[in-house]
């Protein structure tokens, strides 16, 4: 089972923003388990803190702005890819101004920094959002899709579609995060020159320079027009003749946009909140449409606020009824588990097919067959009791018992025909052989009763 993660130690960065042009200082910093990305203005009174989430989106023109109670912050999408791709779950950002630093229109700055203060593993698990079915996002005016599939992992593809003769259609894709600090990273954000004058006027390239984007000139504008752009941006002027780009630093990547396009998806997608266990198919992809797709899962998320297991009825369990018959002393008609599917350090998932032959049925009801709660609960303190018995020596030698029970629910009636899948997790760690945990039962998606309970394990006479 994986971690949670934060910053080894923290770091600060300094650069120009490249709306405001004011000069911005950054500081990354761990912090604890289940935080979150939250980034702090330090030059505002009350130094607030905006929750890096999707909700909190309020702007999308150019960059992705975050905003909550008046507060605002920009820029934010390579600082969340490069963390999000390092596999960072926890981070408190400081900073002191309205925007973070442009710094070189990549993430490379970021990651370098990451990759250099190290990463720290916490003992809380991750927790992934698996996407179980297709999810799409469409613009019909612009042509822009996103579609994020089913995946054991995070992958990306993206297709950019321009109508220019220097940048027309261009792909690229990230089929494991591990190369996105040597692969992608380093890619800058990119501009069109007919396009500067337009941002000048909405006061959204204040820092904009040839160090800090890929400037592209796809079409022929008079000499006078191009010198009245670089005065605009305090720039020495440029004399362009040819269409192409313009930066003295040549590309990084020959499909170097369409590598930041996905740096921007990652950024603008990091705002769930969780990582992604899934593959994102990208088509024309801007901070807009990556947010409607980011808000989307956050709402999914919101309704069921833990995904049930994956369950392959094919796999070979990890313990089978044999193995479950050795360590429980419970026999018919009161053995609830048929196997184990999957255990970890502190958690475990287990598997009830009800039968229409179940004993229980015969009075609970005749003309109407519901498994009684009790025995739903019941079966999921069996499964609690194997966790625990599975993190001692000579488990066949102990039993488990039922110490309390808190917080039970029962959101759906279970009937013959449903498979159950189990799921708890310990709150706290085993003390003097007592347990706490929180468990779920799902049918297929839907959480169908939960409950907390402790119990404690003896060692049988």
């Amino acid at each position: 089972m994986q971690k949670q993660k934060t910053l080894a130690s923290e770091f600060s960065l300094k650069g120009k923003g490249l709306h405001t042009g004011l000069n911005i200082n950054v500081t990354f910093k761990p912090a604890p388990e289940n935080h979150g990305y939250k980034i702090k203005r330090i030059d505002l009174e009350g130094e607030p803190i905006v929750e890096a989430l999707a909700e909190n989106v309020s702007n999308t023109q150019r960059g992705t702005v975050l905003s909550k109670n008046d507060v605002t912050i920009s820029t934010v999408e390579h600082t969340l890819a490069a963390l999000y791709a390092w596999g960072i779950d926890n981070c408190l950002i400081e900073v002191d101004a309205p925007e973070l630093p442009i710094l070189d229109g990549s993430a490379l700055i970021f990651s370098e920094n990451i990759e250099k203060v190290g990463i720290l593993e916490q003992n809380a698990p991750k927790d992934y959002y698996v996407v179980r079915h297709k999810i799409e996002v469409k613009d019909e005016k612009t042509g822009s899709s996103l579609i994020i599939l089913p995946d054991d992992v995070f992958s990306i593809n993206v297709l950019i579609e321009y109508d220019s003769p220097v940048l027309s259609n261009q792909y690229a894709s990230l089929s494991d995060l591990s190369e996105f600090h040597t692969n992608i990273a380093a890619s800058r954000t990119f501009v069109f020159v007919r396009e500067i004058e337009m941002l000048l006027q909405n006061n959204l390239i204040k820092g904009g320079d040839l160090d800090n984007a890929i400037v592209i000139y796809d079409k022929k504008m008079q000499q006078a027009e191009i010198d009245k752009i670089t005065d605009s941006l305090g720039l020495p002027h440029v004399n362009v003749k040819e269409l192409g780009y313009i930066n003295d630093k040549p590309l990084v990547f020959p499909n170097e946009p369409a590598r930041h396009k996905l740096i921007d998806v990652i950024g603008d997608i990091a705002l769930i909140g969780k990582p992604i266990k899934g593959h994102i198919i990208a088509t024309r992809p801007g901070h807009k449409i990556n947010n409607q797709l980011a808000r989307l899962i956050r709402k999914d998320i919101k309704i069921n606020d833990i995904q049930p297991p994956i369950y392959d009825p094919c796999m070979t369990p990890v313990m089978d009824i044999n193995r479950i018959r050795e360590l429980l002393p419970h026999r018919y008609p009161f053995l609830l588990v048929d196997k184990i599917i999957e255990v970890g350090g502190d958690y475990i998932v287990g598997i009830k097919n009800v039968s229409a032959n179940e004993p229980f049925f015969q009075g609970h009801f005749p003309q109407e067959p519901i498994m009684p709660g009790v025995l739903i609960v019941e079966a999921m303190a069996q499964i609690g009791g194997l966790l625990v018995l599975n993190s001692v020596d000579e488990p066949e030698r102990y039993s488990t018992y039922f110490m309390k029970i808190d917080g039970v629910k029962f959101r759906q009636k279970v009937v013959p025909g449903d498979t159950l899948i189990f799921r708890l997790q310990m709150i706290t760690p085993i003390r003097r052989g007592i347990s706490t945990m929180k468990g779920y039962v799902f049918v297929g998606e839907k959480v169908v009763s939960e409950a907390e309970f402790m119990a404690q394990i003896i060692k049988n006479k």
